[in-house]
């Protein structure tokens, strides 16, 4: 499959299809600078600023978006994520690209190309070595801490376990003056009782918080410690990545027996996980409030599908999928308890089940008040693509305020993914201009300038208070 390279494709207008997208994005949109509040790169590489050995370790190493395409193209794993060289993986790659057409890879690939090594022709077999020897030439130059400058990263919020001693984000903020680089709690290996080495785990918890951990109070000391060491290191969000929000009737003391049967290598049935859980997200949601910390909850994926290639590569090997986990009742009796009690935290709760946009959309105007802010977060994983987008848009549209929405984050373990921000504007700035082309909304183009520029940064900046 070849393609020749066209001036409509990829060019200044790309995806505003009429005059009013095109002086919205043009004019509003591109300029603005860029919060981004939930991702999943390296404080270590951030911090050491060392630049990058090849254009495989910026681009294609540990992408497991592109593992999944390259596997169902029949490449054989040695050349995804074996011992096969740079170039036997690159070139895998760029057979795969162009059958991605229409998956928001293909997209994203060749925006990459253009926006960090200015290569404006697509990759292919054909292409293949020349853009390797380019990008090669170009990625070894470059530093991490440039490319925040370079797609004027404000603020970037990384994700990290509590047994972090998050060094790497204390030299940050000593280094890098124009970017805020900040630690993000994700207490999920302390949440999952199931987990394996759930009590190694614990060890190491112990270890770190100097508090020995031989009941379900001394557990949430030391989380209370390792949050206030976190919120002293300029951690300002929560995360959980969950099937779903668990709300099931427990009390205190059943929670702490199934602890510590825990701890005696017990392992507890589906019920007693049920009753820790909810038992222990409660507790850590009251002192994210107490914080006055934001808690973001990613909801709805399928985990770890492929058990070969989890003994072989591990978490995240690209083996997950969207799940059909129920979400609305335990998610209602969740945030009502801690609004009833008057500790519901500032919330952003992610989807990944289109289906569930809806429920998702709807919920958070439950709880919405002067007091509590309720955020129906940014299209996640799989639907952050065009028509996932754009869907996330029109749900919140209808059953909310989208003018008050916080916008986009790239949720990656890539430093080439920052035009998913530019993606999602130009995509955000056709919608609107569409409903003005059409008849559906005024023609007020400073309203709605205004109004896209709090949605690319304004309304996250006012929401979080970085």
């Amino acid at each position: 499959m070849q393609f020749s390279s066209t001036k409509s494709f990829l060019n200044e207008d790309f995806l505003l299809q009429n005059n009013f997208s095109k002086i919205l994005y043009h004019d509003f949109a591109k300029q603005m600078p860029i919060i981004d509040y939930h991702n999943h790169l390296c404080p270590k590489i951030l911090s050491e600023n060392n630049p990058f050995s090849n254009i495989n370790s910026a681009w294609l190493d540990g992408d497991h978006y592109k593992w999944r395409v390259m596997r169902s193209l029949g490449i054989d794993e040695n050349e995804i994520t074996g011992n096969a060289s740079s170039e036997i993986k690159f070139r895998r790659w760029s057979e795969t690209v162009p059958h991605c057409v229409r998956n928001p890879l293909f997209h994203w690939t060749h925006l990459e190309l253009k926006r960090y090594f200015g290569i404006n022709y697509l990759l292919q077999p054909s292409t293949c070595d020349k853009i390797f020897a380019e990008t090669n030439e170009l990625v070894t130059q470059m530093r991490p801490q440039e490319i925040l400058k370079k797609f004027d990263i404000r603020v970037l919020c990384t994700t990290d376990d509590p047994v972090d001693d998050l060094k790497f984000h204390k030299k940050l903020k000593v280094r890098n003056k124009k970017t805020k680089v900040l630690p993000g709690f994700r207490p999920d290996n302390a949440i999952n009782i199931l987990n394996d080495g759930y009590i190694k785990y614990i060890q190491k918890l112990e270890s770190v918080s100097t508090i020995k951990i031989n009941s379900y109070e001394k557990l949430l000391e030391a989380l209370q410690k390792r949050i206030d060491f976190f919120d002293k290191n300029g951690c300002k969000i929560s995360d959980h990545g969950l099937e779903s929000l668990f709300y099931d009737k427990y009390d205190l003391p059943s929670a702490a027996k199934i602890f510590k049967s825990r701890l005696l290598g017990i392992i507890p049935n589906n019920n007693d996980v049920s009753k820790f859980k909810s038992c222990l997200l409660i507790d850590l949601a009251k002192i994210y409030f107490q914080k006055g910390w934001t808690q973001q909850f990613h909801l709805g994926a399928l985990r770890n599908n492929n058990s070969v290639l989890l003994e072989k590569i591990g978490y995240d090997a690209g083996c997950d999928s969207i799940g059909d986990f129920k979400q609305a009742r335990a998610m209602s009796c969740f945030f009502d308890t801690l609004n009833s009690e008057g500790v519901l935290a500032k919330t952003i709760i992610y989807n990944l089940n289109p289906s569930m946009n809806e429920v998702f959309a709807s919920m958070i105007g439950n709880f919405s008040s002067s007091k509590v802010s309720m955020q129906y977060g940014a299209a996640w994983w799989y639907l952050d693509q065009k028509e996932g987008i754009e869907n996330h848009i029109n749900t919140l549209s209808n059953s909310g305020l989208l003018s008050k929405f916080i916008g986009m984050l790239t949720d990656s373990r890539s430093f080439l993914s920052f035009p998913r921000h530019e993606y999602f504007r130009r995509i955000l700035c056709n919608l609107i201009g569409d409903d003005i082309n059409n008849g559906l909304l005024p023609n007020d183009i400073k309203f709605f300038g205004e109004m896209v520029q709090n949605i690319c940064y304004n309304n996250a900046e006012k929401f979080f208070k970085f």
